[in-house]
């Protein structure tokens, strides 16, 4: 900062003018670097929400795939190998993406209603800054938090399940050898019928009992037959191996999206899908806490949104009301899902399976997301501008 000396004609006398402060971009609604990094270490310093995030991104499955290594090296006929691609579908898409978006969410609404609960919104506001500018810097504060936590959780599962994989696919409780195209399935069914018509699920009229119990014959499954039911002694060895193709045939299609493990195009797509999970987690609740204020209420309905709503309304079509359905963010992540896994609430009959899904294209999924994303950063800037201080 300089002053400026003006000399007077009249007095000869010399004042020195006011000094004028530099302009450092106060009311500039774009976030500047130190509001980020301030915003961020205020967050870090919350230990329990730090600790929670921890736990449920990284401790959770860390310690699932632990006590897996430690069982199957010390009873490995007893316990399976601790990966695989069983193992990482359950636990991305039944652990990671329904809690990161919970932890994520709880994140948000704290980063959005802490300067209230803490009584610091006057002092923020009062120093000059543009309302929507701080509001602006919780999104990044809070997004380099909570991605790096999911990343790192999601690259452990990846490389156990990678790296302690089994050496044999085990299908609906068969060993089968992995990869197999559908002509080399059916020979391979052909050469391990009992196996196949045992062990794998059948639609079909005919069938072989595979055990005798108290009750009568029965085969795997629950299926009954009558007495003098056809058996592996009395069919000839040729009915056997056709029976055994049927059965292959009707199995080969779950079969073929089932794997040793996860490849890389499927851990790259489901890295951004789970991410992008626990991003619109952290905005939605930030915009949410906002406006209402507060953290309780928005963490508890962000929870009844993915654990109870999303389910429910993801599946059943309902009358007059499916646009609205179509309209909730988590039925269009849903269908973003990358195939290969299994539905993330449950309820397919596969890998992949989404054919209980309200029925929903790609791009009006993609459009929900956005205007899920603009919508409640509109509305807590909104509310942020407007709240008195």
């Amino acid at each position: 900062m300089t002053s400026v000396a003006n000399e007077s004609t009249s007095s000869g006398t010399i004042a020195v003018s006011a000094i004028a402060p530099s302009h450092d971009n106060r009311g500039s609604w774009i976030p500047n670097g130190a509001m980020i990094k301030t915003k961020i270490m205020e967050l870090r310093k919350r230990r329990g929400l730090m600790a929670a995030l921890i736990v449920v991104n990284i401790g959770v499955p860390t310690i699932f795939l632990l006590v897996r290594l430690i069982a199957h090296a010390v009873a490995p006929k007893s316990y399976g190998p601790a990966g695989g691609y069983a193992i990482y579908t359950d636990l991305v898409a039944g652990v990671m993406y329904v809690f990161g978006f919970i932890v994520a969410a709880t994140l948000g609404c704290t980063a959005g209603s802490s300067d209230l609960t803490d009584g610091m919104f006057r002092h923020s506001v009062i120093t000059g800054r543009s309302r929507l500018a701080l509001y602006f810097a919780r999104i990044p504060a809070g997004l380099a938090i909570v991605v790096p936590l999911v990343a790192v959780g999601f690259t452990i599962v990846c490389a156990v399940c990678v790296f302690a994989a089994p050496t044999q696919l085990n299908y609906q409780g068969v060993n089968i050898p992995p990869g197999l195209t559908a002509t080399g399935f059916n020979h391979w069914a052909a050469d391990h019928p009992k196996e196949v018509i045992c062990g794998l699920p059948y639609n079909g009229p005919e069938g072989v009992p595979c055990f005798i119990n108290g009750h009568g014959k029965v085969v795997v499954g629950g299926k009954s037959f009558p007495p003098g039911a056809p058996t592996f002694k009395t069919m000839s060895h040729t009915q056997i191996e056709t029976l055994a193709v049927k059965v292959a045939k009707q199995n080969y299609a779950d079969y073929a999206r089932t794997f040793l493990y996860p490849s890389n195009a499927l851990m790259i797509r489901t890295g951004l899908w789970i991410e992008l999970e626990a991003i619109i987690g952290l905005i939605v609740g930030l915009g949410l806490a906002s406006l209402m204020g507060q953290r309780t209420v928005p963490v508890v309905l962000m929870i009844v949104l993915e654990v109870i709503l999303t389910p429910i309304f993801s599946r059943t079509p309902i009358a007059h009301l499916i646009n609205v359905q179509r309209g909730l963010v988590g039925l269009a992540t849903d269908h973003l899902e990358p195939g290969g896994l299994p539905h993330a609430f449950g309820g397919g009959n596969g890998p992949g399976q989404v054919a209980q899904l309200v029925p929903e294209s790609r791009t009006v999924a993609v459009l929900v997301i956005v205007a899920w994303l603009v919508g409640w950063t509109a509305l807590g800037a909104w509310r942020m501008v407007k709240r008195d201080a």
